[in-house]
């Protein structure tokens, strides 16, 4: 009797109900296209760091964020550094990603501001090139870009590239710490933490034990061998007093490599991940919308209006109907107060 009034009590389901777990999804077929290198991308944002305007002293400190492009094929990532997150300043790194990388086909993104922002500057000049140019109109439909917005609040969903963000900033973080960098040597510090993440091997180039050989990295996609960097001596035990700007930047590409690549070993281990198959949610199901941020007192209670299945049949994503609005939320964030299937 005991047991049957808890598990009815709405209030203690809050606390001790799970939220659903679908089955992991086969890979996106962008994952293995075979296309040129940063053909197909995502895009995501890390930070702040400080940036100081000048080495000498009293100089003012401002913020700076790290923009990732990672390919979807290849693995390869491409950093850049911006001033802020605002739309500009993302449309100016992908100018630069552009210019080097060449122009993406697809883009996969969450629902950030800036993201949006830039997304809805590249409808418009397609619209306005559209109405004033029709001989440019064919070559721009033919190389338009495909935006993908993941579901808000669905990290999960953006693996790859978040992963390459977690990468990049955990270990940034840890060996810049409170030191504040020049916008040069902190762009410098990029590019070589760049290389060092495209020059982590994907697979085995050979069959043959007894070939001595490279492993594939995402360099080889680049440039077509692995990615070298010029000689420079160990200066990750010298104290911080005795080395110059030049060589702090040194010692911290030095940390950054020692703690990224001991990490990356042990991630190397596959560690299965949402391997068990669930039913699905369904229409009318009614649910809790979970959020980290606030109390189980305080998730809002909603009705499933919509699903939507992946390729696979399985539904990951969902829409909400709640007291207040519709929402668009997936599956992981549900907490299921009553299925459809039991009425």
């Amino acid at each position: 009797m005991v047991r049957h009034r808890i598990h009815k009590c709405v209030t203690c389901l809050r606390f001790s109900a799970k939220p659903t777990q679908p089955i992991m999804g086969d890979l996106p077929s962008d994952r293995f296209s075979q296309v040129r290198a940063f053909y197909k991308v995502g895009v995501d944002f890390g930070g702040p760091f400080s940036i100081k305007e000048h080495t000498r002293r009293n100089a003012k400190c401002t913020k700076g964020y790290l923009c990732l492009f990672v390919c979807l094929s290849t693995k390869a990532v491409h950093l850049e550094l911006v001033s802020d997150l605002t739309t500009p300043a993302f449309l100016a790194a992908f100018e630069r990603f552009v210019a080097r990388r060449g122009l993406p086909s697809d883009i996969y993104s969450d629902n950030g501001t800036n993201l949006y922002g830039g997304y809805r500057q590249l409808q418009e000049l397609y619209k306005f090139i559209q109405r004033n140019n029709p001989e440019l109109h064919d070559h721009f439909t033919a190389n338009k870009i495909k935006w993908h917005f993941n579901p808000p609040s669905a990290s999960n969903f953006g693996g790859l590239f978040e992963a390459g963000i977690k990468s990049a900033k955990h270990h940034l973080k840890r060996v810049v710490a409170d030191r504040a960098l020049t916008f040069c040597e902190a762009q410098t510090l990029f590019c070589r933490i760049e290389q060092v993440l495209n020059s982590r091997p994907l697979v085995d180039s050979s069959v043959d034990p007894h070939d001595l050989h490279d492993f594939l990295t995402p360099g080889h996609f680049l440039i077509g061998a692995p990615l070298l960097s010029t000689p420079e001596e160990d200066v990750s035990q010298i104290p911080m007093n005795r080395l110059s700007r030049w060589k702090l930047v040194q010692q911290q590409l030095q940390s950054f490599w020692k703690l990224w690549h001991r990490d990356y070993l042990h991630a190397l281990i596959k560690r299965p991940k949402w391997d068990r198959i669930t039913s699905n949610v369904k229409l009318n199901d009614v649910v809790f919308l979970r959020n980290q941020s606030s109390s189980p007192l305080d998730w809002p209670l909603g009705r499933v209006v919509d699903v939507f299945p992946g390729p696979d049949g399985v539904v990951r994503v969902v829409q909400i109907r709640t007291a207040k609005s519709v929402l668009t939320r997936p599956v992981n964030k549900l907490l299921i107060v009553h299925s459809s299937q039991s009425e």
